[in-house]
């Protein structure tokens, strides 16, 4: 995919808009109107109305909401993710996953530094954690959102066949460069096919931080395992009542309850391993890592009687 242009491609209004980052932090009103004066030049550029979104939102100016609608309006796939910068200023998230073009627009261009920031920086843990959950030998895997191959890592020696599926061809780039897996796919998680092959463990490793409703996805892994098979992902967590909540950093968070309760109903025994996935900012990022076991299929029930689910301390 072709990265959105930050440009304009007009001199003039390039120039207002580095005129109004001088502006920054100090002046954000006059900042914005300089924007808005440049995309009276260029009234379709979509990062200029996002931009603009940006300094209105964090200054607390009225009209961000309209911004970031524009910028949508100048680039439907939305690369910008503008919908969810819209959202958070609203009370909940209208959107229950984000825009598949924004996801790899974002992911093609982390690729090339995306293992350095992760392990060096943020000291990312959430591979590392689901492998202390599974036991060896694996058989035949499908890492989900593979990324750069970090979770297939992990994976690789207990393995009989590891194929990875991603939405972004440049993580995929990586991920191919190391051979570590048997087969890389692109595919879009948000729009799968019905599933076409049977696995013993599929995996999703700080993956479903993009997915807010997690409904189909579950539904599909359910379909897609043996009976018996494992089920092994992360989420960042929340406590409040919603299944879901967008973030301010535009990452999903989702709430156990909730959880325990869909995968019960897709089948489940799921057990829950509370644990910092990651820094951030400084901070610990909490989430759990969850280990689902499909049930027999005799002993399945459609109403979501027959399932449990555990807390695991650390």
């Amino acid at each position: 995919m072709i990265p959105i242009s930050l440009s304009s491609g007009d001199l003039l209004a390039d120039r207002r808009a580095e005129y109004a980052e001088a502006l920054l932090p100090g002046d954000p009103a006059a900042a914005a109107d300089l924007y808005l004066q440049a995309l009276d030049l260029v009234p379709g550029w979509a990062a200029g109305w996002f931009r603009l979104g940006e300094i209105r939102a964090d200054a607390a100016l009225p009209g961000a909401e309209t911004a970031f609608e524009a910028a949508i309006a100048a680039d439907p796939a939305d690369r910008l993710g503008a919908g969810l910068r819209r959202d958070l200023l609203r009370d909940r998230s209208l959107a229950d996953a984000m825009p598949s073009a924004f996801v790899e627009t974002l992911f093609d261009q982390y690729a090339p530094g995306f293992d350095a920031a992760l392990l060096d920086r943020l000291d990312y843990r959430a591979p590392h954690l689901m492998a202390q959950m599974l036991s060896s030998p694996f058989g035949r895997v499908l890492d989900l959102g593979c990324g750069t191959g970090l979770m297939g890592a992990e994976l690789r020696a207990g393995s009989e066949w590891l194929e990875g599926w991603d939405i972004s061809t440049e993580m995929l780039r990586a991920a191919r460069q190391k051979g570590i897996y048997d087969r890389l796919e692109k595919h879009d998680l948000s729009r799968l096919a019905p599933p076409q092959a049977v696995w013993d463990v599929i995996t999703a490793a700080d993956v479903f931080a993009y997915l807010g409703a997690l409904e189909r996805i579950v539904g599909w892994v359910s379909q897609a395992l043996r009976p018996g098979g494992r089920f092994a992902f992360t989420v960042e967590t929340h406590t409040g009542p919603e299944a879901y909540v967008l973030r301010p950093t535009r990452r999903y968070a989702h709430a156990q309850a909730h959880l325990a309760e869909l995968l019960d109903q897709a089948g489940f025994e799921v057990r829950f391993m509370p644990g910092v996935l990651r820094q951030d900012g400084g901070a610990p990022i909490h989430g759990h890592v969850v280990h689902a076991v499909k049930r027999p299929l005799a002993l399945q029930d459609p109403h979501g009687a027959g399932g449990s689910a555990q807390h695991l301390p650390v």
